[in-house]
């Protein structure tokens, strides 16, 4: 019994050690397949399908501006409107259209623009030889059709190429037509007059004393082309006289001259699918004799090249405001802010400011264009600089039935910096170029005729 015994309990020990050893081997080898699935590369197990559906972007004349997947995305037109046309990351549109339309195009409908890539390519062209040029820091520009408000051309230089977006600074992705705010200086001066001459408070041919210089409000305003002594409204104009516009604006309620700047679209953002500056334009309860003066001459005051081309659109469509368009199929909203004849009367003086003062480097013989100049002293560190100015020009063509309005602005042009050195010749560049594209002929009648508003 006792050696039966002995047997059996070796049995029993031998089959627990080999059920431990099964049991040691079993958690083993769970053990190495559990680290085998934590270090091994992942499976392609099913997902979420990635979309592969993003609509193109179009321009108005048939250009494909954006084509291809999210991943594959292509700007075929480059650096063309790239601020415009923007472009896309890993996620989705991270700039410009790209951006603002991204639910629609990965909808898959394809967004047409008004852009048409020859007046755009044009634009870029005669803009950035302009920077070159006179070694500027940038520039940018706006061309509208004048009754539909069509964008042919927004445009800021320098650019970048959209496919390589990476490989610029970000500063180059911006939109600097729609978005940059800064003083426009005498440019304004034909709004102002403008207003004044809706409301019967000035006429084309009013006469003023105007030195050179003028103490008004404890400050000193003074001229800087030399002019007589005394000048008519439209001379005001022509000689960009600040002593000038304080004898306009002397005695003028501010909330008057805040109306029309707010129906010209200062201190708004442009609706133009497109993130967009604003401007300052203070309340008018904030507005002092001397500061009146000088927001009426384009100081105290900020607007963006977009706002300025709107604005100036105004005495181009008769009297009508019409919102910019950058997106076909876009809605427009209108209003009407000066009536025709204070219009068609501006058109004239602002003819006669072309025509009497820098014809050539404004408008090409047969053709008659109205417009402004600007410069402005731009503000560093606090103060206004001494060397560094933005150089101005709105208008439109033809003069008597205007098609386009453009306005151009330039920023710290080392040389030639007037704004009738530099913006206005920037503006028949680009008014060249628009005739040659729409094959609109030469003028064959004389000027257009001068209007007086009652």
């Amino acid at each position: 019994m006792r050696h039966k015994f002995s047997h059996d309990s070796d049995y029993q020990l031998a089959r627990r050690a080999t059920i431990l050893a099964f049991l040691g081997l079993l958690s083993f080898a769970t053990l190495a397949m559990a680290l085998a699935q934590l270090t091994a590369p992942p499976r392609s197990a099913p997902t979420q399908p990635v979309s592969t559906t993003r609509a193109k972007l179009l321009s108005a004349d048939g250009r494909i501006l954006a084509s291809g997947t999210l991943q594959k995305r292509r700007y075929p037109q480059g650096a063309l409107a790239a601020q415009v046309v923007g472009f896309v990351g890993a996620a989705g549109g991270l700039e410009g259209l790209e951006r603002l339309y991204n639910a629609q195009l990965e909808r898959g409908e394809p967004l047409t623009l008004t852009l048409d890539t020859r007046v755009q390519a044009a634009v870029e062209a005669i803009l950035a030889d302009a920077v070159a040029r006179t070694d500027a820091q940038y520039a940018s520009a706006a061309v509208m059709e004048t009754r539909t408000g069509k964008l042919t051309a927004l445009a800021s230089v320098p650019g970048f190429d959209a496919n390589a977006w990476r490989q610029v600074p970000p500063d180059r992705w911006r939109n600097r037509a729609a978005l940059d705010e800064y003083e426009p200086g005498s440019v304004i001066k034909a709004l102002t007059v403008a207003a004044l001459l809706n409301e019967g408070r000035t006429t084309p041919d009013a006469t003023y004393d105007t030195p050179m210089w003028r103490r008004f409000a404890g400050a000193t305003i003074n001229d800087i082309v030399a002019h007589p002594g005394q000048l008519k409204t439209r001379q005001i104009l022509r000689y960009s006289s600040n002593v000038g516009m304080t004898r306009l604006v002397e005695n003028v309620p501010p909330q008057l001259l805040h109306r029309y700047f707010t129906a010209y679209g200062f201190g708004q953002p442009v609706k133009v699918g497109l993130p967009a500056g604003d401007g300052l334009l203070r309340d008018p309860e904030a507005w002092e004799p001397l500061s009146q003066a000088t927001i009426s001459f384009g100081q105290g005051m900020t607007v963006t090249t977009l706002q300025l081309a709107a604005a100036f659109n105004v005495m181009a469509n008769s009297g009508r405001y019409v919102s910019p368009r950058l997106v076909l199929g876009a809605p427009t909203e209108t209003r009407t802010v000066l009536t025709g004849a204070t219009a068609a009367s501006m058109r004239e003086m602002l003819h006669f400011v072309i025509d009497e003062g820098i014809q050539t480097r404004a408008e090409l013989p047969g053709y008659h264009v109205g417009g402004k100049t600007g410069t402005a002293q731009v503000v560093v560190d606090g103060r206004y600089s001494g060397e560094v100015f933005s150089s101005t020009f709105a208008g439109f063509f033809p003069a008597d039935q205007p098609r386009f309005t453009v306005a151009v602005m330039v920023r710290g042009a080392k040389r030639e910096f007037q704004g009738s050195q530099l913006a206005a010749p920037i503006f028949r560049d680009v008014m060249s170029s628009l005739l040659s594209l729409y094959a609109v002929g030469p003028q064959a009648e004389p000027p257009p005729k001068r209007h007086t508003v009652p």
